[in-house]
């Protein structure tokens, strides 16, 4: 039997690459995207997927990755993005800001504009992997705050305007996160500094766990619409109020 289509962007690492396998292990083939060429290609052989070299920077990657993935699409999972540095906005990098803009907004935007068609046609499913950084600041992450709010802006947006097509539109908010590559990219591989981010926080969320939460609001029966899933450790109450055992 043919399976559904699931396309997953950022699939290289971290909760991008969780979500592949964990997809895959729900029946989808799953369509890897990220710009390591390298990494898609061995995720995909993995999972008996397939792999698109694809940076959602460029147009010309992100129509390719629609063309690639085909007139039916069940699944797509927005997941391409991150953060750079910790500057406050009077010490900001602009360019890193813009990175930020392109990667977890215009990028999202971008796929999913590419992949809408066939997203109607198979009835399927958006789902962007935001932050809870979209919903409050802190400080010292303006830029990135700012981009993630700006992704979930679009998706409200965007719900309100397919309201009364068969796409559904979620949300999946994750508070801290220990995955592979996040902190290390944000701090540009100091290993050291991207440590002290989980320090002391006995049981940090896994890239598993938010794999499993997204899977879940993919699957839901097709008149369910998880609008928002905000998932965070039990060590955390809020962005500002994280248990540290050591503390």
């Amino acid at each position: 039997m043919t399976r559904p289509i699931a396309v997953v962007t950022g699939a290289s690492s971290g909760i991008g690459r969780a979500t592949a396998r964990k997809l895959a292990a729900e029946g989808f083939e799953v369509v890897c995207a990220a710009r390591r060429t390298e990494r898609v290609e061995q995720l995909a052989a993995e999972i008996d997927g397939r792999a698109v070299t694809c940076d959602v920077t460029r147009a010309e990657d992100v129509a390719a990755l629609a063309e690639a993935a085909g007139e039916r699409i069940a699944v797509l999972v927005a997941n391409a993005g991150g953060a750079l540095g910790t500057d406050t906005v009077a010490d900001a990098n602009f360019d890193d800001w813009r990175i930020m803009f392109e990667t977890n907004v215009i990028g999202a935007a971008s796929t999913i504009q590419a992949c809408l068609p066939a997203l109607r046609a198979a009835h399927g499913v958006i789902v962007t992997v935001g932050s809870t950084a979209g919903l409050v600041s802190y400080e010292g992450a303006a830029g990135y705050c700012g981009a993630k709010a700006a992704e979930h802006a679009m998706m409200m947006s965007l719900r309100l305007e397919l309201w009364d097509q068969p796409v559904r539109v979620c949300e999946i908010l994750p508070g801290l996160v220990e995955s592979d590559e996040f902190s290390l990219v944000r701090f540009r591989g100091d290993t050291e500094r991207a440590a002290k981010v989980y320090a002391g926080v006995r049981n940090p969320l896994t890239q598993e766990d938010v794999a499993d939460c997204i899977a879940f609001a993919a699957t839901c029966p097709e008149h369910v619409n998880i609008d928002q899933l905000v998932v965070r450790p039990r060590a955390q109450a809020a962005a500002h109020k994280l248990y540290r055992e050591d503390a």
